[in-house]
């Protein structure tokens, strides 16, 4: 920089904050369908998906077309100023797939903002203050956001006081209970009902929030049964039952809403995020528009929800799951890879679980029991650690998540070819072995 008078004067340089943590060392060229090609020659089979967020896999040819067209039309559109024809056409095609009743939608940016956009709304609709959280749900970052995450601290320490009116109760966690899965329900309702007689009285149960396939706590789908219980409990009480479907949503488990695994299961609210716009940052929640109504007048809104190269992006995204079958390619896919893991990492005992709902998988290291914490917690996150780095080096990029680390999680794109998921499924099964044998 030069002053007024010509001297040159000291710069300063930028970098990114030291908080933000890379799983991978990886500099993205370009990316295509299920592929990331590095600046460092390599290329990445990417079973990550931006953590489940590029659904139609990297630059799909009508999602990189529409947000094009977009562009040159309108890039920014406030929707309570003017309404804009991708958002329109979006609510229309979001509408196709929703539970019948379920007609009202809301949109903003992120996760995180839809969660909170969904406590707003349970709170103004039923006029109570508590919401109840189940144990291991994760739900966003920001501060109301972060006091509903129970995935693990580090999402919610260091910046407290938290949110008030938040309960949690715990999820049948039948793998660490070592229990049944029907003992570990019976376990978690009566659990819930005890909360309602010791913290929450039911007259101010505003609703119940839950993932029905719990995601960075640990790739575990909550048990039919369970989301049940919930939901007849919340009917008994006037309370609302809240799906955050952000990261199981949009085909991932291989339905096109993960609470669809649940027979007869409707919610009163669905939070949408991730995979509904391959990539652009769009979220909604979707509501009967006579709950939606009781919002007070001015509390929904936001400067770029429901932008239109987003919106654009999602009518493409959704056209694209539909007409490529891309619902029915993740069950099979995803029962392709479940299968393969099963049997490349039979016998390796440092490997308790290998579990997966379609595209949704995860490999649990350690004994399930500790993994709640202490040494033997940590060593299975070491291992869990050492084995994501692993398959870099087979370039196959991988994730790691659970309240102690101790878990990869494996997230093909929906277009994932049944050749790649054998490939990754061989590079994942290398990484492993190798990091066990050493």
């Amino acid at each position: 920089m030069i002053d007024s008078g010509g001297t040159l004067i000291g710069m300063s340089s930028a970098a990114l904050s030291p908080a933000l943590k890379q799983a991978t060392p990886v500099v993205v060229d370009y990316a295509s369908g299920s592929w990331i090609h590095g600046t460092d020659g390599r290329d990445y089979l990417d079973f990550t998906t931006g953590i489940g967020v590029t659904s139609t896999g990297h630059c799909h040819p009508e999602v990189v077309a529409a947000a094009q067209e977009q562009c040159a039309k309108i890039i920014h559109a406030q929707y309570t100023t003017v309404m804009h024809q991708p958002l329109l056409a979006l609510t229309d095609k979001l509408g196709d797939h929703l539970p019948a009743g379920i007609d009202s939608v809301f949109y903003a940016n992120s996760g995180s903002e839809a969660v909170e956009a969904a406590v707003r709304l349970a709170r103004m609709a039923t006029g109570r203050q508590y919401i109840v959280t189940v144990q291991r749900g994760f739900h966003g970052r920001t501060v109301a956001a972060a006091s509903l995450t129970t995935a693990g601290t580090k999402f919610s320490a260091g910046f407290g006081p938290l949110m008030a009116g938040v309960a949690t109760t715990p999820f049948p966690d039948a793998l660490r209970l070592q229990m049944s899965e029907e003992e570990a329900v019976a376990h978690a309702l009566k659990e819930f009902d005890y909360l309602l007689a010791t913290r929450v009285h039911p007259d101010e149960l505003a609703a119940v929030l839950i993932e029905p396939f719990l995601g960075d706590g640990g790739y575990l789908a909550v048990p039919p049964a369970y989301l049940q219980g919930l939901r007849e409990r919340t009917r008994r009480h006037g309370a609302l039952l809240v799906l955050d479907e952000v990261q199981a949503g949009i085909g991932r488990t291989g339905e096109f809403w993960g609470h669809q695994h649940t027979a007869d299961l409707v919610p009163d609210v669905i939070i949408t995020a991730k995979g509904i716009a391959s990539g652009f940052p769009i979220s909604a929640i979707a509501a009967p528009e006579e709950i939606m109504a009781r919002v007070w007048p001015g509390s929904q809104g936001g400067t770029y929800g429901g932008n239109a190269v987003a919106a654009a992006a999602g009518v493409a995204t959704l056209g694209v799951i539909e007409r490529e079958g891309l619902v029915e390619n993740s069950r099979v896919r995803g029962g392709e890879l479940l299968d393969g893991l099963r049997t490349g990492l039979a016998g390796i005992e440092q490997i308790c679980d290998i579990r997966g709902t379609g595209l949704m998988l995860g490999v649990e290291f350690g004994d399930p029991a500790a993994n709640a914490g202490g040494p033997e917690a940590a060593d299975a996150a070491r291992l869990a650690t050492a084995v994501q780095q692993a398959c870099i080096d087979e370039d196959l990029l991988t994730l790691t998540c659970g309240p102690t680390g101790s878990i990869v999680r494996i997230i093909p794109p929906l277009v994932v070819t049944a050749e790649e998921v054998a490939t990754g499924t061989d590079r994942f099964v290398r990484a492993v072995r190798r990091v066990v044998e050493a």
